[in-house]
């Protein structure tokens, strides 16, 4: 059976329609396309997902976790006392390499994704190179601490960091509260409170 003039007028138009709304997807993501694709490369060439992305163990041993891609540390990971520290060994790191204990305190890997309550999603262009800049958080205006190197990533140039924000606000949201920052008082506490000596 051949279809009518009327079926074949209408399965022409829904083809050109999608054609249409294809092609101006396309011409859209073309704009942006080059600079998520940069984006990728400066987060990778960085290392982002190394800090922000989970580990958790594989069958060949610890591999990062990407259903948490560049989600931070895990809110439901509780953490022990860290490591005594001296002065041959005075930073560690935990096992999911998102957080890390020094002299400056205690730091989680903040959540990069583009979740809007727990992650950048509500964080502009301007506020991302804004705190790559200076180092502080936005809104908090706390300072970044080690091991994240804003210092490095600030020099890049704004295009650059435009492009790393667009990239990170074009991955999957997860929504995942990282732990607060503790600053070296309350992690000497914690140490002495729970390790003898």
């Amino acid at each position: 059976m051949h279809p009518n003039l009327r079926q074949k007028s209408a399965l022409i138009a829904v083809v050109l329609s999608c054609g249409l709304v294809q092609a101006g997807s396309a011409l859209a993501e073309g704009n942006n396309s080059a600079q998520l694709k940069r984006g990728a490369l400066l987060v990778g060439i960085g290392g982002c997902a190394d800090c922000h992305t989970p580990f958790k163990m594989g069958p060949n041993g610890p591999e990062k976790d990407m259903a948490r891609g560049l989600s931070g540390h895990p809110e439901q990971l509780k953490l022990g006392s860290p490591p005594k520290l001296d002065s041959d060994w005075n930073w560690a790191g935990s096992a999911t390499m998102t957080a890390f204990v020094g002299p400056w305190g205690t730091t989680y890997a903040a959540n990069l994704t583009p979740d809007r309550e727990t992650g950048i999603g509500a964080w502009t262009e301007k506020d991302f190179v804004q705190a790559m800049r200076t180092g502080k958080h936005v809104g908090v205006a706390r300072p970044i601490m080690p091991p994240m190197p804003w210092q490095a990533v600030g020099q890049l140039p704004d295009s650059d960091l435009r492009a790393i924000h667009a990239y990170l606000k074009a991955q999957p949201a997860v929504k995942n509260k990282v732990p607060e920052y503790a600053p070296p008082s309350a992690t000497a506490r914690t140490t002495a409170g729970k390790n003898p000596g």
